[in-house]
């Protein structure tokens, strides 16, 4: 652990849970903005944690927001909507870039930080105007994105042709042959291509690929 005037830094989740674990039964609102379902999720994972929201559902205002990526797994989305009816969490979906953030009565933030030797590292930033400044970030990606129904209802035939897209991306099949074989005009397969694009939050197809595998869905 290493800690400054403003950030105190933890290595691993275990650590993490063990200072702040308590702030999930305390704190009167949660924010959470992640690219991904993984990054939280031993905090949000913990039995006691998720035991001491369902027991606080209606005293806590719990929001959540999460890039597009995650609705491309339909495990994920289904999981996604049963934490929100289970928590009374409001869930959102951004196509903007987020901070892995999770901020507790906009007294207390966390932000994750990058995976070495296993373990990610934590930024607990308690100095107020750091974490007023972090929260004012959070607000304007909240007041932009959209309700999570409303984007999965967009979303839901682009998931439904993700694997098959990707799969015939990583083989490198001509646009031409694969909307043939997908049974779709070459525009609207190319339109398809770029929409879960956007969802994966990648620039180009290869980065569509890579992104893909970082979330599981080849």
């Amino acid at each position: 652990m290493q800690t400054g005037e403003a950030v105190t830094i933890v290595r691993g989740d275990e650590e993490l849970l063990a200072r702040t674990g308590h702030l999930f039964q305390t704190a009167t609102e949660i924010s959470c903005a992640a690219n991904d379902l993984g990054t939280w999720v031993i905090t949000h994972g913990s039995a006691e944690v998720g035991a001491a929201a369902q027991a606080r559902r209606g005293d806590v205002r719990l929001r959540k927001v999460y890039r597009p990526g995650v609705l491309l797994d339909p495990v994920a989305a289904r999981g996604l909507a049963r934490a929100r009816d289970q928590h009374g969490a409001q869930i959102r979906i951004t196509t903007d870039e987020v901070n892995e953030t999770i901020l507790f009565d906009r007294r207390l933030a966390i932000l994750a930080g990058d995976v070495r030797g296993g373990r990610r590292s934590y930024g607990v930033v308690t100095q107020p105007e750091a974490v007023q400044g972090v929260a004012s970030l959070f607000e304007a990606v909240w007041r932009s994105a959209t309700d999570l129904d409303v984007f999965d209802a967009r979303i839901a035939e682009i998931r439904q042709l993700a694997p098959q897209v990707l799969d015939l991306l990583g083989q490198g099949v001509k646009d031409e042959t694969a909307a043939r074989m997908l049974g779709l005009g070459v525009r609207t397969y190319r339109r398809r291509v770029a929409e879960l694009m956007d969802a994966l939050g990648a620039g180009s197809r290869f980065q569509a690929g890579v992104r893909a595998r970082e979330l599981g869905l080849v």
